[in-house]
């Protein structure tokens, strides 16, 4: 705001807000640099294949019931442990069902369990990340301790203490990994906030007194989004391979789901009597999908970069 008898400063009115131009010229670096980044990606030989590799699984996913050529669930004791053949193109496991409809199929479970936990997390972490670099003092002091106490506690206990709690199911997974992932995003945003709320646009709002939350989700949580985005590619990808260590312990999606990292567990213990298809397959499933995130990340992160 102007004093008295002198003009008020460039892209402002006298009430000390912005105006409708610096408004817009706003907005348009936003569009620009969405686009710029859009470009990046497009020419990113990393997220281009990664890209290649998620949307496959995520094909799978929607449409495997349709593709596969027998019932993933349907056992069938007289042909249990058949090898790799034309029949069975990736064998059969221990109760007889197809190997291969199961790692198709199976990809269901993890494409709804992994995005919607890190969707949690990203939430949960960034409001924490908000209040915690905006306010300082007292409010960040408490909440750092109690997220420094999280962190210090093993990801996997961490997951298996509130899967015990909980009980197996894919609403236990994804609130655990959730739960384990938001402190982690928490850290990141906050250290991006601490930076923000220094800048003039941050002091104009509170000169206009506009409300709190209208200023850490709308003006400071959009200038933020870049590092919650990358966050969010790159915890999606150990949020795949979480929801397979937990199925593997049995802490997971529960029997006889197709989960990948169910048949794992249920079959790594034959694997010295020369039965590896009933696990290579699995495995090789969450690797592929493992990369393929991480392949995106890395091309994300590359175009936020520049």
């Amino acid at each position: 705001m102007s004093a008295p008898g002198q003009p008020a400063p460039a892209g402002a009115t006298e009430i000390g807000t912005a105006s409708p131009a610096a408004v817009g010229a706003r907005g348009d670096d936003g569009r620009t640099a969405t686009q710029e980044r859009l470009a990046l990606l497009k020419r990113s030989k990393s997220f281009i294949v990664g890209a290649i590799i998620v949307g496959f699984w995520a094909l799978c996913a929607i449409f495997g019931e349709l593709v596969v050529p027998k019932d993933p669930l349907a056992s069938d004791p007289i042909n249990d442990l058949i090898a790799p053949s034309a029949d069975n193109w990736l064998g059969t496991d221990k109760l007889g069902r197809d190997v291969f409809a199961r790692v198709i199929v199976g990809a269901r479970d993890i494409l709804i369990v992994a995005p919607l936990a890190t969707i949690l997390a990203t939430v949960v972490g960034t409001a924490l990340g908000l209040v915690t670099g905006y306010f300082r003092g007292t409010v960040d002091d408490v909440l750092s301790r109690i997220i420094e106490a999280f962190l210090a506690l093993p990801v996997i206990i961490m997951g298996l203490l509130v899967a015990v709690a909980l009980g197996p199911s894919k609403i236990t997974l994804i609130l655990t990994i959730g739960i384990l992932f938001a402190p982690i995003i928490s850290r990141t945003v906050r250290a991006a906030v601490l930076t923000e709320r220094e800048l003039e646009y941050v002091s104009a709002a509170r000169l206009r007194n506009e409300r709190t939350p209208y200023i850490l989700f709308g003006e400071i949580l959009p200038n933020v989004m870049g590092p919650i985005i990358v966050e969010f590619t790159v915890r999606l990808g150990y949020a795949i391979f979480t929801a397979a260590g937990l199925s593997f312990l049995g802490f997971g999606i529960p029997p006889p789901a197709p989960d990948w990292g169910l048949q794992v567990s249920e079959h790594y213990g034959l694997i010295s009597g020369g039965f590896w298809w009933p696990v290579l397959f699995p495995s090789l499933a969450i690797a592929t999908l493992v990369v393929g995130v991480n392949l995106i990340a890395d091309g994300v992160a590359s175009a936020f970069e520049r």
